[in-house]
């Protein structure tokens, strides 16, 4: 889920930035030190959308920049369990697919892909044996989280199924309301 979060924390603009606005320069400090970033209680932070409060700046010696005790607005993807998501098959394994949810991947074991005994084909994709339903790279999907997993902030690990009612490629779930 996307989120709005007001944060507070002392900034540093460096003397390069001197010559800009002071909000100009804090909220390009904010973006270099937040945007990007993994933290499992921010998740994965997007972007910095505005600075609401700046502080006096303070200048320590030996520095040369500036801190500012700031407020400020970012926007951040935290996935939820049982959330449902939709995104884009980026990777196809002989364990599962991989899937962009935007700024982050998670992970379809094979056996979470479809009901059906799916087998993994030279040409990186997953078919369904009695359905013959297939599933490849640059498929549209729906899944529902099912795993979060922030143990490790340099690479979250996000796990998704599709066996369920309404979820998995786009056409199937078509497929399934014209029914």
């Amino acid at each position: 889920m996307f989120y709005k979060i007001q944060a507070r924390d002392h900034i540093r603009v460096p003397p390069r930035l001197f010559g800009e606005k002071v909000k100009t320069a804090v909220l390009k400090a904010v973006k270099q030190k937040y945007e990007g970033t993994i933290d499992p209680n921010l998740g994965v932070v997007i972007d910095c959308t505005d600075v609401s409060e700046i502080g006096e700046g303070k200048i320590i010696p030996g520095d040369g920049a500036s801190y500012y005790e700031s407020t400020f607005e970012l926007l951040t993807f935290i996935p939820e369990l049982q959330e449902v998501v939709r995104g884009k098959i980026k990777d196809i394994a002989d364990f599962g697919a991989f899937i962009t949810l935007g700024p982050i991947d998670g992970m379809i074991h094979i056996s979470q892909t479809m009901d059906d005994f799916v087998s993994f084909s030279k040409e990186k994709t997953l078919q369904g044996r009695e359905s013959k339903r297939v599933l490849k790279v640059g498929d549209e999907c729906l899944a529902r989280v099912i795993a979060v997993s922030f143990k490790d902030v340099t690479n979250p690990k996000i796990g998704l199924t599709m066996r369920q009612n309404g979820l998995g490629k786009l056409e199937w779930v078509r497929e399934e309301e014209k029914k």
